[in-house]
């Protein structure tokens, strides 16, 4: 028999396997001795009053249902001699659209412009220690995409784009916590991603599909309005009439590419600001109502937003226990991003605090076309560089006053590896950001006592959040509005936003190639 009953406790108790179990027999009327299984399926921290509770929600097996259902196995065809498809991009999209082409019976041959998660690390840790940016391999390009080695949340629970909780249970069999089954808010890890990646790859490899990487696509096969390959930087072909194109949204070549072969391009919202960072302490009683967190309690995490003159003003990629990272792309450009590691136990507390930007906006880049959002982030990644002081270290000032507009004259220690420079943000922000920034923390301030504080860093600049470009596509078979065999997906297509909508968005692509061929 399998009951489910929800259950909310202490965090001292929600953490005692014991006393759960003991609470869920209670709850269900089932003698201990029968139980044989007590499954966690959902968990989440009511912080909202001072005496903080554990949400659970738990499956109680016992009797003939004794044993706890297994995870839907990763069951590989060998498609080595099957039709193929080409997949533009080894993120999570890219990843995912594999997988479940194999699952089909179709090959898929991945295409990636990086190097494999372990090249990759060196040539991160090149831009802290010797303020180089290669750019093929960094914190954005390479095998796993973005996600690798910038963080690994998996937040989204929205079924709008399709059912997460098989990207869940792939990313379990590849070698992730179970607990992302469950989890509110789960979370895989900068640490454990790239083990889980390699493993995603072998399972590809072993069914027969094709990995190439250090291959950057240069260009698009295009007879008329069908799709037939694409042309890599070694000046290689590669031919198919099906082409998933699963970059991420630093991937600007792929837009140029898309522009010059008459491949519609459409702008969209999308948001840019700065990283503000927090001893993790310090947001931990903030949340905690003026308690530590102590051994129970997860490291805090914050969610805010407003809205000012008509824009949001918000919170973007909280990274609790974490380090903010440089994600430039190019050599001189300044951009920050946020990662935390499995355990969350770094000393600080940092997040993405950015304004909403819409095409009415960019009336002064106008003469970009569709391309005005990307010179924006352009020009905003170039001053940062300058005002960093020509390096990979970052522009910063403390967050009392960045919001009152004075220069600080000295900075705290930071978690941004490759260092940090004082600069008056303040003064060289463009004004529809700075100043909207300024208002919102202000409100931030207002709902977090504590948070508006000199302890706090601002760091320049955050201007990844997404894609300022859509590649629009049919919304029902998911190709592209005219050229036909090319099946624009993720992020940097402008579909998705994170892991896991980019790879529920790679899934759907693969399906929808599938009921094309079959057709």
């Amino acid at each position: 028999m399998i009951k489910k009953v929800q259950i909310n406790l202490n965090p001292e108790a929600a953490a005692d396997e014991a006393a759960i179990k003991k609470i869920a027999a209670s709850l269900t009327g089932t003698d201990q001795k029968e139980i044989s299984i007590v499954r966690v399926i959902k968990r989440s921290v009511d912080a909202r009053k001072k005496n903080i509770r554990v949400n659970l929600t738990v499956e109680v097996f016992s009797g003939e249902d004794s044993a706890m259902p297994p995870i839907s196995p990763f069951i590989p065809v060998d498609v080595s001699l099957k039709r193929e498809v080409i997949i533009v991009g080894a993120g999570p999209a890219g990843l995912f659209a594999a997988l479940r082409l194999i699952e089909l019976g179709i090959r898929p041959v991945i295409i990636e412009r990086g190097r494999d998660v372990s090249s990759r690390k060196k040539d991160i840790a090149k831009i802290s220690r010797e303020q180089i940016v290669d750019p093929d391999s960094n914190y954005c390009f390479g095998e796993g995409g973005a996600g690798t080695y910038s963080d690994g949340k998996l937040y989204t629970r929205s079924k709008k784009r399709g059912d997460n909780t098989r990207v869940l249970e792939l990313l379990c069999l590849h070698g992730a916590n179970e607990n992302i089954m469950y989890e509110t808010h789960p979370h895989l890890g900068t640490d454990k991603l790239p083990g889980i990646i390699s493993g995603i790859r072998k399972s590809i490899i072993d069914a027969g599909g094709q990995f190439l990487l250090e291959k950057r696509v240069t260009d698009f096969l295009i007879e008329g309005d069908t799709i037939k390959g694409v042309v890599t930087s070694d000046n290689e072909k590669f031919y198919s009439e099906y082409v998933i194109l699963a970059t991420g949204h630093s991937a600007r070549d792929i837009y140029d590419i898309c522009r010059n072969r008459g491949v519609e391009l459409e702008m969209k919202p999308f948001a840019m600001g700065v990283r503000v960072e927090h001893p993790q302490e310090l947001i931990d009683k903030i949340q905690y109502h003026g308690n530590s967190r102590g051994e129970f309690l997860p490291a805090a995490s914050y969610n805010v937003a407003k809205q000012l003159d008509g824009r949001g003003v918000y919170s973007f990629c909280m990274c609790p226990g974490g380090f903010i990272v440089p994600s430039a792309t190019a050599q001189e450009e300044v951009v920050v991003n946020g990662m935390s590691p499995s355990g969350r136990n770094s000393p600080y507390a940092n997040s993405g605090i950015v304004v909403e930007i819409r095409p009415e906006d960019l009336l002064k880049y106008s003469s970009f076309g569709v391309m005005a959002g990307i010179e924006f982030q352009k020009e905003l990644e170039r001053e940062a560089w300058k005002n960093g002081g020509h390096t990979q270290r970052a522009p910063a000032q403390r967050l009392a006053d960045f919001v009152a507009g004075e220069t600080s004259g000295s900075l705290p220690k930071v978690s941004y590896f490759p260092g940090v420079t004082s600069s008056p943000l303040h003064s060289w922000l463009p004004k529809a950001i700075g100043r909207r920034l300024r208002d919102g923390i202000r409100l931030f301030g207002q709902v977090m006592n504590g948070y508006l504080t000199n302890e706090a860093v601002v760091l320049g600049v955050e201007s990844r959040t997404s894609s300022p470009l859509r590649i629009p596509r049919d919304t029902e078979k998911l190709h592209h509005i005219r050229i036909s065999g090319l099946y624009p997906c993720g992020e940097g297509s402008g579909y998705a936003g994170g892991i896991v909508s980019s790879a529920i968005d790679g899934m759907r692509a693969a399906e929808t190639i599938c009921l094309v061929c079959r057709s």
